[in-house]
């Protein structure tokens, strides 16, 4: 009731907070500020430069602070910005507030995640982290009927439609961030409403899976990061996660702008609210991916599984010009593409053994994921309009190339856990003559390691 819930509200106002400012474009936002050409895609782009430049490093403050500190003050950080957005006069302003924007929302992602997984073992966390990343549909489902409203107020000074979303919004944040605050905890043995008992079982869970790891919470140790971020799983997931987020990131900025290209004779707010529909069923594919991931105890084979449906809705963008039918490919497109943030996540987190190496490695599939958010900003440009078919290819391309990825990954897990097998006989030669720390600093290269599908 404390740990779930509270991740799960700041990351859905994380995500709204990144955004609205699709939303922001149905509102005007580019005559106000005297964006042409390709103004907007550039701003798009500054967020994703300070996000990658800050994330692994937010992701060990988040480490050194403790998640119970760090992720209140972040979200209080990028509630101000995004209220800040509301003033802005020009493009440069407008470029500075989501450069600043970008460095406080880096470590979010990577820290909600690493913070769950101090709570909960890996047949659990995936399930834990779908609840958590149905926040990034259900945000712009309930980020375009909380437009829809803030459309039909009155003016409040001289804040008027797209700076009334801003403001309405990061206010919205900033009180939410006061809250966890009081919400919080850094860890199982900290929280005031376990009692002794169930702190010493939460932590016995976690500390029960991890191979040769004599503390749950380790210090800082360069070995672990290296091993951590060297990770051949930690790699390739990244991998699948920057494809996934040209998807996913390109549907959260980008789908007003394609509904009012499929339905151009709509109403500003008809436009707003057929934005809803398609998050709702992303929201709702995330949930019964990781419930099945839980169920069955296994990530790589469904990331594997989420690609097709979503290329076959890219195909039929490229394919058609029959406004029903788009629309309902762009259901299929946010499909099953969202539940990656949860499955990549997870996969990374159950593939390594210390706390280190797990903070550098979910920072790192992060980083690499978002630098397919920067991709994104750039596949749905103005000459490419209105079927945009440059940009359905490109994510159309994407979708397989993580399928055929996530396949690959999946048969080399199995082929190096036989090797290993056929190996353990000599494990013990191999560990003579080093110390408590040089095995445990081994990680995955310890002969004890199985990969996890």
């Amino acid at each position: 009731l404390f740990v779930v819930p509270t991740v799960t509200l700041l990351y859905l106002f994380c995500f709204i907070d990144r955004s609205n400012i699709g939303n922001a474009r149905l509102a005007g936002i580019e005559k106000d500020l005297g964006l042409v050409g390709y103004d907007y895609n550039t701003v798009l782009s500054i967020f994703y430069i300070s996000y990658i430049l800050f994330e692994i490093p937010a992701t060990l403050c988040c480490k050194v602070m403790g998640p119970g500190w760090f992720l209140p003050l972040t979200t209080f950080g990028f509630g101000a910005t995004t209220v800040a957005t509301a003033f802005v006069k020009n493009q440069a302003q407008i470029c500075a507030v989501r450069f600043v924007l970008g460095i406080f929302e880096a470590g979010v992602m990577p820290g909600c995640a690493y913070y769950l997984s101090r709570w909960y073992k890996r047949s659990e966390l995936t399930f834990r982290l779908g609840l958590w990343m149905t926040m990034a549909p259900l945000s712009g489902a309930f980020g375009g009927l909380l437009v829809s409203g803030i459309l039909k107020l009155s003016n409040f000074g001289s804040l008027h439609r797209w700076r009334m979303i801003f403001a309405i919004e990061g206010t919205m944040t900033m009180a939410l961030a006061v809250i966890a605050f009081f919400t919080l905890t850094d860890r199982p043995d900290t929280a005031r409403w376990l009692t002794e008992e169930q702190k010493e079982l939460a932590t016995g869970r976690v500390k029960a899976e991890r191979l040769n790891q004599t503390m749950l919470l380790d210090k800082i140790d360069m070995a672990k990061l290296r091993r951590g971020f060297s990770n051949p799983i930690t790699l390739t997931t990244g991998l699948i996660f920057l494809l996934d987020n040209v998807v996913v990131l390109g549907i959260s900025f980008f789908l007003p702008t394609i509904i009012r290209t499929i339905y151009p004779g709509r109403t500003t707010i008809q436009q707003q609210l057929l934005t809803v529909p398609p998050y709702i069923v992303g929201a709702a594919c995330t949930v019964f991916i990781t419930t099945a991931s839980w169920r069955f105890n296994s990530r790589q084979w469904l990331i594997a599984s989420t690609g097709p449906l979503v290329a076959v809705g890219y195909a039929m963008l490229v394919a058609t010009t029959n406004a029903n039918v788009r629309y309902a490919a762009i259901f299929l497109t946010a499909s099953s593409a969202y539940s990656l943030g949860a499955m990549t996540n997870a996969q990374v987190s159950a593939n390594v053994l210390s706390d280190s190496a797990r903070s550098i490695a979910i920072g790192t599939n992060a980083i690499l994921g978002y630098m397919g958010g920067l991709i994104s900003t750039w596949i749905y440009l103005p000459h490419d309009s209105p079927r945009y078919v440059i940009g359905n290819s490109i994510n159309m391309a994407c979708a397989i190339s993580w399928t055929g990825i996530a396949i690959g990954a999946g048969v080399w897990m199995k082929y190096d856990n036989k090797k290993r097998d056929e190996r353990e006989a000599g494990s013990h030669e191999e560990l003579a003559g080093l110390t408590q720390k040089e095995i445990q600093d081994l990680e995955w290269k310890h002969p004890g390691w199985r990969w996890k599908a």
